[in-house]
C-alpha cells in the first residue's frame, strides 16, 4: 500500500509559522514608516505631492465640470498657483502640435496648418523653460549670436552649416547671416536686389518673407528700414522660426496650404521667397493668386532657387511666368536663378489676357477677410478697397506712419479718430516710460505683442525705439489691419479664444487694452472662453523677466490682478495718465523666472 502523509496536531502546533507571519506583519509596519519619513522629510514626498496636483489639474483638464471649477477658483483668487507642465512641453504650441497634427490630410499641407485643440483638451499648466535657460541676449547683438541652451536643437546648424544659416560656438549659436540661395550673406544677397528694387529711401516698407529659414534676409532689411515679417512652418528642420524670434527679428509660425494666410489684401510692398518650395503653380495657380492679394498694387515679387531657371523644371518656370503673365506683372529681370517681377496697379488687364482661363473673384468677395477662410482660385479685386494704396502713391516712409489712409474710413469718422488715437497713444507711452518706468525704449526690450491694436497707435508711438510689434486684430471686430500696415507696421488676425502661432517664450512685452472685449461675443455680451486660459496663454509666449501691461475698467484689473499671483506674476496697479479720460486703471506685471526643479518646492 502507498503511504499517505498526515500531519500530526504538533506539527500544526509548530510556532515557526507564527513567527513567519509576525516577520512580514513586522517588515510591513517597517516599510509604512520608512516610507512615511521619505514622504515628510525628503523631496520624494514634494515630488509625489507635486506629481499629485498636476493629476488633479489633467484630470480637470479631462473633466469639463472639474475645469471649469479649477477656473473659478482660480478667478477668485482662492487656488494658490498653476502647476507647471512636464519638461517635453517647454516648445509646446497648442495649435502646431505634430502628435495632434499628424493624424490629418496631406492634401495641400493641411496637416502643416492651424489646428487647435479645444480648451477642454488643453492641460491648464504653465510651460517651463529649457534647463539652463538664461535671459535672452539682447538686441543688436542677438542678430549674430543667441544662447545654445535656450534651444539646444543642433539639427539644423548640422544640416544648413555649410550654407552660412547658423553655427554651434561653444555656449552660443552664431549666425553668419547666410540661406540656401546666398551662402555668402545677406548683405550680399540685398545688394544684388537694390539693382532691380528700389530698397532705400523709403518707397519700400512692408515685406514678407515666405518659407524664410532662420530669417536673415528680413534681419538685414532693417537696415535699409524695411520690416519684414518672416514665416515659416513647424517642420522637420526644427525650429526655424524659434531661431528668428529669439535674434530679435520678426517671424511668426504659418503654412500656406488650403487657407488664405491671416493678413488684409494689399498689405505688403515687397513679398520673398527665396528656396521657399511654394509651388505657386499647383491647384490652378491657387497659391499664385493669394500671393498676388497680398502684395500692394505697384509692389515687388522675387523669387530665387526652384524653378527659376532650374534644372529639369522648365516646365514649372514655363508655367510660373505664364501666371505673371496673365497677370500682367511687368518682368523686371531673370539673373541667375531670381526673377523680379512688379505687380500691375488696377484690375482690368486680367480680362483682356486670360490664357489659362483665371478668373475675378465676384464682388461678394472680401479680399480682406481671412481668418480660416478658405483659399479662393480667383483674383482679389484691390479695387473694392478705397482710395489710395499702391507704391509710389502712398507716403514714403516714414511720413505714411502719421498720416491717416484712406482705409481709415471703414470707421465712422475714420479720419479724425486715427488721429486722436496717435496723439493719444504718444501721450501714453511717454507716462509708461517716464512714471511707471517701464522698460521701453532700452535693450531689455525687444519683441512687443500688442493684444489688441486698432490703428496701430501703441506701436506707431514707439517706432523710434530698438523693437518691434506684433499688431494683432481680433478677426470678431472691425478689420483695422490694413490700416496698420499702410502706416507702415505689421501684424496679424487672430482669435484669442485660441492659443497663438508661435513658440513660447517669443515676446520681452506683451501690452493689451480692454482684455475682456477680446474674448466676448458682440451679439450675445457672454465670454466665448475665460481669462484664465487667455492669461495662461500670454505666460506662455511672454519670456521670463518679460513684462504684462493690461489697461481695462478697474473691477477687470482687480480679476487679472487675482489671476496674476495664479500664473507667478508680481503685478502692481496704477492710475492711468492723468490727460486720459474715463475709468481706466493700468495693471504691469513681470513674469517670475522659475524652473521645473524650483517650482516642485
Amino acid at each position: 500500500m502507498g503511504h499517505i502523509n498526515l500531519t500530526s496536531p504538533k506539527q500544526r502546533n509548530n510556532p515557526t509559522r507564527k513567527w513567519q507571519l509576525l516577520d512580514f506583519v513586522s517588515m510591513v509596519f517597517f516599510a509604512v514608516v520608512i516610507l512615511f519619513f521619505l514622504l515628510i522629510f525628503t523631496p520624494l514626498g514634494d515630488s509625489l505631492a507635486a506629481s499629485g496636483s498636476q493629476a488633479l489639474i489633467r484630470s480637470a483638464t479631462a473633466d469639463p465640470k472639474q475645469r471649469q471649477q479649477l477656473v473659478a477658483l482660480i478667478e477668485a483668487g482662492k487656488h494658490p498657483e498653476i502647476e507647471s507642465c512636464s519638461a517635453d512641453t517647454v516648445d509646446y504650441m497648442p495649435c502646431e502640435d505634430p502628435t495632434r497634427n499628424s493624424q490629418l490630410s496631406r492634401e495641400m499641407n493641411f496637416y502643416r496648418e492651424r489646428h487647435c485643440p479645444s480648451p477642454d483638451e488643453t492641460p491648464l499648466c504653465l510651460i517651463p523653460p529649457p534647463q539652463g535657460y538664461h535671459v535672452p541676449i539682447q538686441w543688436p547683438e542677438s542678430l549674430h549670436k543667441i544662447w545654445h541652451e535656450n534651444m539646444p536643437y543642433n539639427k539644423l546648424a548640422d544640416r544648413k552649416g555649410h550654407q552660412g544659416w547658423m553655427k554651434r560656438d561653444g555656449p552660443y549659436f552664431i549666425f553668419p547671416g547666410g540661406g540656401t540661395m546666398f551662402p555668402d550673406g545677406a548683405t550680399q544677397y540685398i545688394a544684388k536686389l537694390k539693382q532691380y528694387i528700389p530698397i532705400s529711401g523709403g518707397v519700400l516698407r512692408t515685406a514678407l518673407d515666405m518659407g524664410c529659414g532662420v530669417a536673415s534676409f528680413g534681419g538685414h532689411l532693417l537696415d535699409e528700414d524695411i520690416l519684414t515679417l518672416s514665416f515659416a512652418p513647424r517642420d522637420s528642420h526644427k525650429s526655424q522660426i524659434q531661431f528668428a524670434l529669439e535674434r530679435g527679428i520678426p517671424a511668426f509660425v504659418l503654412m500656406l496650404g488650403t487657407r488664405r494666410l491671416p493678413f488684409p489684401a494689399s498689405s505688403f510692398d515687397l513679398m520673398h521667397c527665396s528656396r521657399c518650395l511654394i509651388p505657386f503653380t499647383a491647384y490652378n495657380a491657387t497659391y499664385f493668386m493669394e500671393v498676388d492679394r497680398l502684395l500692394r498694387p505697384g509692389g515687388y515679387l522675387a523669387i530665387s532657387g526652384p524653378p527659376v531657371q532650374w534644372p529639369k523644371q522648365d516646365k514649372e518656370w514655363a508655367d510660373l511666368q505664364a501666371v505673371a503673365r496673365a497677370l500682367c506683372y511687368e518682368l523686371i529681370v531673370v539673373d541667375g536663378n531670381t526673377v523680379i517681377w512688379k505687380k500691375p496697379v488696377g484690375d482690368s488687364c486680367l480680362q483682356n489676357q486670360n490664357e489659362l482661363g483665371l478668373q475675378l473673384c465676384d464682388e461678394s468677395d472680401d479680399p480682406s477677410s481671412a481668418w480660416y477662410l478658405k483659399l479662393k482660385k480667383c483674383v482679389s479685386q484691390t479695387s473694392v478697397i478705397k482710395g489710395e494704396i499702391a507704391v509710389g502713391t502712398i507716403p514714403k516712409w516714414p511720413q505714411r506712419l502719421k498720416q491717416a489712409p484712406s482705409r481709415a474710413t471703414l470707421i465712422k469718422n475714420g479720419i479724425d479718430v486715427f488721429e486722436a488715437d496717435t496723439r493719444r497713444w504718444e501721450r501714453r507711452i511717454s507716462y509708461y516710460k517716464n512714471l511707471l518706468n517701464l522698460k521701453l525704449g532700452t535693450p531689455a526690450v525687444r519683441n512687443v505683442l500688442d493684444m489688441n491694436a486698432f490703428f496701430g497707435g501703441f506701436a506707431a508711438a514707439l517706432v523710434s525705439d530698438p523693437l518691434w510689434v506684433m499688431n494683432v486684430v481680433a478677426n470678431r471686430k472691425p478689420s483695422t489691419l490694413g490700416v496698420i500696415y499702410d502706416r507702415g507696421l505689421i501684424g496679424v488676425y487672430h482669435d484669442w479664444c485660441e492659443p497663438f502661432s508661435s513658440y513660447p517664450r517669443t515676446y520681452d512685452f506683451i501690452h493689451v487694452v480692454a482684455i475682456e472685449s477680446l474674448i466676448k461675443d458682440p451679439l450675445t455680451g457672454k465670454n466665448r472662453c475665460n481669462l484664465v486660459d487667455v492669461m495662461v496663454e500670454m505666460d506662455r509666449l511672454l519670456r521670463p523677466e518679460g513684462t504684462v501691461v493690461v489697461r481695462d475698467s478697474p473691477e477687470l484689473i482687480a480679476k487679472i490682478d487675482r489671476i496674476a499671483g495664479s500664473v507667478r506674476w508680481k503685478s502692481t496697479i496704477h492710475d492711468k495718465e492723468p490727460e486720459s479720460q474715463g475709468r481706466e486703471r493700468i495693471l504691469v506685471a513681470t513674469k517670475t523666472h522659475w524652473t521645473l526643479s524650483s517650482s516642485s518646492h
